[in-house]
């Protein structure tokens, strides 16, 4: 019982203590609250598995409420985009809920805090209010409209809801303390006019409310009992409380957690943008994206996500997780679920000389050594196969196994082959080799026991099918590009190599789209979107191994 409590996080202890006390009536309900003004990240996936998964460990139920108060920055496609990556992780909103369908109610109470006294109409332009506003060392100056009387303030506003003035002409502000120590207290705006169209309410308004005036509304409407918001909401915090008890309305609890940081990656939606719009990417979905899309087209599995969130954990204070973890998650739970075949990337052909002419033997494969279940497979063998370049050398050094000439390997299910004759073009470039096979070492023992120190993967030159496959690493080549003057000098040039002239074992013309599959030796990789029945694209997920290990080294 001591050890249970220990390893429970300070969210968890304050809503048992809420409990105990019987603060909420022993409810849990909490929402996961995104703007749809662009695609969720991997930052995202944190606040997802802490406002699910806090209401499904206390039986209470989750909102899927989308914050859309900014009309110019928001789309239909992001809300569509938000749900599907919410479901596929692996979680079921209890309400679906828009911070727009309350517009009428947000309207209300700004009435009722003007009539008390509480907000006033201010003539100044953003650019004036933020001058007056002071700094953590100087108090702000108040407005020169602070004190129109209610009645007047009450009349501007109705003519600003009309639709009477342009653009950014008048804001209602609350009426707090232009010298209080929070910057966020000194007289926030709560409304400012838009005259543009709404993805829900198209154009009914042509004002719309602020998030911190938004925010603890759409909370306390919806019943929220606890708000969970990441860190940077702390400082709102007496905002929020502030709006809550003026009006006198139900007053969720707001409760601050540590976003996630992750190395090598951007999680700005800024800069995200600038990194699709500027064609960096291919698009928010583009694989080495940090977006929930990306990573799925990737292959990342949603299990690998929220297993590495419940490593992250949750915390009070920043700190950046190193994406080594989570491709370490990745790769466990891909060794476990994901299908072996064989491809060759940059293939070498292979003529076994002393193999019978037009034979094709069928070969049997295991298909996951990590489950019984997954069964076996045929492949086909035949005179003439390809292996990769890089699995032989002509000159090989000393700790190069594979093969060279005169040296036997194994080929991975089939034989033990030979290499006799080195064949090369005009250049001096090997593209041919010629081996001889022992055809008493079929699945890949010899009967007297000899041993090659290397195991090839290869595929049937005659029934290989064709595809490309796209090597896909890190974006950035420093592992804060965060902390750079200008992210984009530190882009990795090496993030997307295209090879378009890869050999595959014929089964994997079967895959479906986003499947993962281990190309043996080589990786994990599922089939992109973009495929079609005559031109197959697999993009690689993770390598087998950590390559980036020795370039971490030299950074350091």
């Amino acid at each position: 019982m001591t050890e249970q409590k220990i390893k429970r996080h300070f969210i968890q202890r304050i809503i048992d203590e809420d409990n105990l006390t019987g603060k909420f009536d022993n409810k849990v309900l909490t929402r996961f609250p995104p703007e749809p003004n662009g695609y969720l990240h991997i930052g995202h996936a944190k606040a997802i598995c802490v406002d699910f998964g806090i209401a499904e460990e206390y039986g209470g139920q989750c909102n899927l409420r989308f914050d859309d108060t900014n009309p110019t920055a928001e789309e239909e496609e992001y809300v569509n985009a938000i749900k599907e990556d919410v479901k596929w992780l692996g979680y079921h909103w209890d309400n679906l809920c828009f911070a727009s369908d309350y517009f009428q109610q947000m309207y209300d109470y700004a009435v009722q805090l003007i009539k008390q006294g509480d907000a006033y109409i201010c003539d100044l332009t953003a650019d004036e209010i933020r001058n007056t506003r002071g700094s953590l060392k100087e108090p702000g100056n108040e407005s020169p409209y602070r004190n129109r009387s209610d009645d007047k303030n009450l009349d501007l506003f109705n003519r600003m809801a009309k639709g009477e003035f342009p653009d950014g002409s008048r804001t209602l502000r609350a009426k707090i303390d232009m010298t209080h120590p929070n910057l966020n207290m000194r007289d926030p705006v709560m409304y400012r006019i838009m005259h543009a169209v709404h993805h829900n309410t198209g154009n009914t308004w042509c004002i719309y409310p602020m998030y911190d005036w938004a925010h603890g509304l759409e909370d306390s409407i919806e019943g929220i009992t606890h708000s969970l918001c990441s860190l940077e909401f702390e400082d709102h915090r007496p905002l929020y409380d502030w709006f809550l008890d003026r009006l006198d309305v139900f007053h969720p609890q707001q409760i601050e957690f540590a976003r996630l940081n992750l190395s090598y990656t951007v999680l700005s939606k800024r800069k995200l943008k600038k990194l699709v719009d500027g064609d960096v990417v291919n698009g928010w979905d583009d694989p080495r994206m940090p977006t929930l899309s990306g990573m799925r087209r990737r292959g990342f599995t949603p299990e690998s996500i929220r297993k590495f969130m419940d490593e992250v954990g949750v915390a009070k204070r920043d700190n950046v997780m190193e994406i080594t973890k989570l491709e370490s998650i990745l790769r466990h739970d891909l060794n476990k679920r994901s299908q072996r075949r064989m491809a060759v990337l940059n293939p070498l052909k292979v003529i076994i000389t002393n193999y019978p002419k037009g034979q094709i033997e069928e070969l049997k494969a295991v298909n996951n050594p990590e489950n019984d279940k997954a069964g076996t497979r045929q492949i086909p063998f035949s005179k003439e196969i390809y292996i990769e370049k890089d699995d032989f050398m002509e000159d090989p050094p000393k700790k190069f196994f594979r093969l060279a000439p005169g040296r036997e390997v194994r080929l991975r299910y089939a034989y033990f082959i030979q290499c006799t004759k080195v064949i090369k073009d005009d250049d001096g470039n090997v593209v041919e080799l010629h081996c001889t096979y022992d055809p008493e070492t079929k699945g890949g023992s010899a009967p007297d026991g000899r041993k090659v120190k290397a195991t090839l993967h290869w595929v049937s030159a005659e029934k290989a099918i064709h595809a490309e496959v796209r090597l896909y690493d890190r974006l950035f080549a420093k592992p804060k590009p965060d902390s750079e003057e200008n992210f984009l000098d530190v882009l990795n040039p090496d993030s997307l190599k295209i090879l378009e002239n890869c050999k595959c074992e014929p089964s994997l013309q079967n895959v479906g789209i986003g499947e993962q599959i281990q190309f043996e030796r080589l990786g994990y990789f599922c089939k992109d979107p973009d495929s079609s029945n005559d031109h197959l694209i697999f993009n690689r997920t993770v390598p087998l191994r950590d390559t980036w290990a020795k370039i971490e080294k030299q950074i350091n």
